[in-house]
């Protein structure tokens, strides 16, 4: 085989890779086009959802999504960096290889066994222990007000987090591995601890690619649905406790999906998946740019040096 015609087929099935996220998004938004005529912009802000009588708000559910992904991220992003920093700069050889088959395994257990273990084990932990604990200690903050009830935001968002680490310090490893060792060894021959090595010479360097991960967690996090339908509540509610029952993008579409009778309700239901895809696709695609952008940088001070 030729390079020319092997070049060739490798970007035309690469073209149509491209051409299948156009159409799915195509499809979606012609099963969603009803949803859309009926209620246009006033379906992202209304927080009215009853299908007996055809009104469909998707606020409580945006809402859910949008809260339980930022505390996944902010569980999430202490431990990931840690976990990555310690796997790349710190770690014995067999140490990393152990730690990093582990990473790999969690990563790929399914959701659906995270879901398991957060409505037999988590849930009651937090219903037990921590919420009613943060309760007595924070319960002058809005956050943590109400009587804990263990499937609600916070076991969301913690469900999301213990999720999102693999993902977050697998990346993370692989950026601060492509660190030259020209960001080191100058910090290095000047004296610097381990530690001033790492936060003055190499997290600077990768900072485009750490947040990169970060936004990999945070569309996995999005995108998410069997764990975070078994360990959220299910309630379509917007409030400010943690401690209350929620509702997510992907938790209502699995709840009403087979439930939807009517032709409007099942077009609302696709049309937040449409939301849902679109913001996805949009975090991934940010991911990506700037992981590139970083795998750039390096390439191009090889080069140089």
């Amino acid at each position: 085989m030729s390079r020319d015609l092997f070049r060739g087929m490798t970007a035309v099935l690469s073209l149509g890779l491209v051409l299948l996220v156009f159409l799915m998004a195509f499809v979606i938004w012609q099963q969603a086009e009803a949803s859309v005529q009926k209620s246009g912009w006033e379906f992202i802000v209304s927080r009215h959802w009853d299908p007996v009588h055809e009104e469909f708000g998707a606020l409580p559910y945006i809402y859910g999504t949008v809260i339980s992904t930022m505390l996944a991220v902010l569980f999430a992003g202490p431990v990931s960096i840690g976990a990555a920093i310690y796997l790349a700069e710190f770690a014995p050889r067999r140490t990393k290889a152990l730690l990093a088959f582990v990473v790999d395994v969690l990563a790929a257990i399914p959701s659906i066994v995270y879901g398991l273990w957060g409505s037999f084990v988590l849930a009651p932990f937090l219903r037990n222990y921590i919420e009613p604990w943060l309760g007595k200690n924070l319960g002058f903050l809005p956050f943590f007000q109400g009587s804990p009830f263990g499937l609600d935001m916070l076991a969301a968002g913690i469900m999301l987090a213990i999720m999102s680490i693999p993902v977050i310090t697998a990346v993370a490893r692989e950026v601060l591995e492509t660190v030259p060792d020209g960001q080191r060894e100058p910090l290095i021959a000047m004296g610097a601890t381990p530690w001033e090595v790492v936060r003055i010479g190499v997290i600077p360097y990768a900072r485009n690619g750490i947040v990169g991960a970060f936004t990999l967690g945070l569309g996995k996090a999005i995108g998410e649905t069997m764990a975070v339908t078994m360990v959220i509540g299910n309630e379509p509610k917007i409030s400010a406790s943690l401690f209350s029952p929620a509702h997510s993008m992907t938790s209502v579409i699995v709840n009403e999906f087979a439930q939807a009778t009517s032709v409007l309700h099942l077009s609302s239901l696709i049309h937040i998946g449409l939301l849902l895809f679109g913001l996805t696709l949009l975090i991934n695609v940010l991911a990506r740019l700037l992981i590139y952008q970083m795998s750039w940088r390096v390439k191009k001070r090889n080069e140089n040096t």
